[in-house]
């Protein structure tokens, strides 16, 4: 039994699925993963069943119907890893946009005294590879725009690549969490701060994906902007104690 569990939302992964599922079994730390697929038409979850024969232990598959969000894929992920013995929960993407191996620096934190462990594009000056400059700079101002409204010392908000402890989990009351599409991640990252969680920025190098087709929209960014202030306005409501 493993102590780490990853989750990965997939939707049309079929060029990425197989190979980022053994690269993380290649690793020398014993993950196991949990893909949430939302009922893709490309076959993903064919791929991933078959994979299952293979890895019957480590790999584990919850299939949904239709393209329900990225909020709720990983709070489905959430609860699924908390009625199980998982201590170190993380979130990655299928298109190696993040870098396998750097799931064992994420945890190394976690193990060291973090309860959110960041893996941070931009902790170190923009390490971004093969993005346009006009995605670097959106991205990069969104983190400088979230930090203005909510006054979090994170430097890359919008993040997607992360290992919570368990208790971070058990603690956020996931009902309460609005957002489904990036806005979900800036509002954990917020949410886990105002509970009190130690969270800290790993550096990574993040490339862009070369197989398969980027999930972001217009519709996905424009709720992530005015999300923020919704959200900030919201917390002054809330009670934060654990």
């Amino acid at each position: 039994m493993s102590d780490s569990l990853v989750i990965i939302p997939t939707y049309n992964e079929k060029e990425n699925i197989e190979k980022i599922i053994r690269k993380v079994f290649s690793l020398n730390y014993a993950f196991h993963l949990l893909i949430i697929d939302d009922g893709s038409p490309d076959g993903t979850a064919d791929i991933i069943k078959t994979l299952q024969l293979e890895f019957p232990k480590q790999l584990h598959l919850e299939e949904r119907k239709g393209k329900l969000g990225l909020g709720t894929a990983y709070i489905h992920g959430f609860k699924w890893a908390l009625s199980r013995n998982y201590e170190y929960i993380f979130e990655m993407d299928a298109d190696f946009s993040h870098n396998p191996e750097d799931l064992i620096r994420l945890r190394e934190a976690c193990v060291n005294g973090a309860d959110l462990a960041i893996g941070s594009r931009y902790v170190k000056g923009v390490n971004v590879v093969n993005w346009p400059m006009g995605r670097v700079l959106m991205s990069y101002f969104a983190s400088m725009y979230v930090r203005w409204i909510t006054r979090i010392d994170i430097q890359d908000a919008t993040a997607g690549f992360k290992c919570y402890r368990r208790l971070v989990l058990e603690t956020i009351p996931m009902h309460k969490i609005k957002f489904v599409g990036y806005a979900f991640q800036i509002e954990m990252k917020f949410t886990a701060i105002k509970y009190g969680f130690n969270v800290v920025e790993v550096p990574i190098i993040f490339t862009d994906r070369t197989e398969g087709t980027s999930k972001m929209s217009t519709r996905i960014f424009r709720e992530a902007f005015l999300g923020v202030i919704q959200m900030k306005v919201n917390s002054w409501f809330r009670n934060y104690s654990r």
